[in-house]
């Protein structure tokens, strides 16, 4: 009858064991995100959600591959790294079924003095580089057509490359070359459009660029980082909780006072 009575209780003793792991799991939310700005941004969020009951685990993964095949296992329930295109592209790729449930920020384009110290003194036939990669080379492309520099032909978007000119009355010299090397280029050309993460790594301050990609841009709105889960889990209310943690204006704020414009809160 011992034997029964601690079998028993051993029984009991289990069962309330894992209804607590349980309940534990249910109010935790484990992320994956890359370390900057990601997982700094998210780190916003933990009193926001531990008002609300939830403790916001952050798994930093400076991999682009990594953080989708997790979400998709359920090892985490949500990532935080990339944009829109590079997620249809890796569902397509590798059959995983992701979904966008919020936009948090963009890093913008910007164009950098060189030669020419001004967008309303450019020489004619002035030399600018471009990145020379299709995607990097549109948004090139169309942050100097919003300065009114050159003029895309309809339609060709984020498709764009210098072909797709039709009209340059300054006769620039559009100069392709590879993204990494814009920035140490800057002596030998008028002006030249660089992606953030190398004007960063260069030294340059977004605040001190000629002209940067608007937030409400085609460009900024299609690369928007984005809060990303696992098909079926759009409705979860942890998730959702998540999302709106995101979208605070603390969360702005941080964002503005932290990276001065070198990223930028799309909501």
């Amino acid at each position: 009858m011992k034997k029964i009575i601690a079998l028993v209780l051993a029984l009991v003793l289990c069962a309330t064991l894992f209804a607590a792991c349980d309940k534990a799991d249910e109010n935790k939310i484990t992320v994956a995100a890359s370390s900057t700005p990601h997982a700094e941004i998210l780190e916003q969020c933990k009193d926001a959600l531990a008002e609300l009951g939830y403790t916001l685990e952050i798994k930093v993964m400076d991999d682009y591959v990594i953080p989708n095949t997790s979400t998709d296992s359920g090892d985490v329930d949500a990532n935080y790294f990339q944009h829109q295109p590079y997620l249809d592209q890796f569902n397509a790729e590798n059959g995983t079924k992701l979904v966008t449930i919020a936009k948090i920020h963009y890093e913008p384009y910007a164009i950098y003095a060189g030669t020419c110290a001004s967008l309303e003194e450019v020489p004619d036939g002035a030399v600018v580089a471009v990145p020379n990669d299709a995607t990097n080379e549109a948004r090139a492309l169309m942050l100097l057509e919003a300065q009114g520099l050159i003029e895309l032909a309809e339609g060709a978007g984020l498709t764009a490359t210098k072909n797709d000119i039709v009209s340059n009355p300054k006769n620039l010299d559009i100069k392709e070359m590879e993204a990494a090397l814009l920035p140490n280029q800057l002596d030998e050309v008028a002006f030249a459009v660089i992606n953030g993460n190398y004007a960063i790594g260069a030294g340059l301050k977004v605040a001190d660029a000629l002209a940067t990609e608007d937030k409400n841009s085609e460009a900024a709105q299609t690369y928007a980082n984005i809060l990303v889960v696992k098909e079926g889990n759009e409705n979860n209310e942890k998730l959702l909780a998540l999302a709106e943690a995101l979208q605070t204006a603390e969360v702005k704020t941080f964002i503005e006072e932290t990276y001065e414009g070198a990223v930028v809160a799309i909501f």
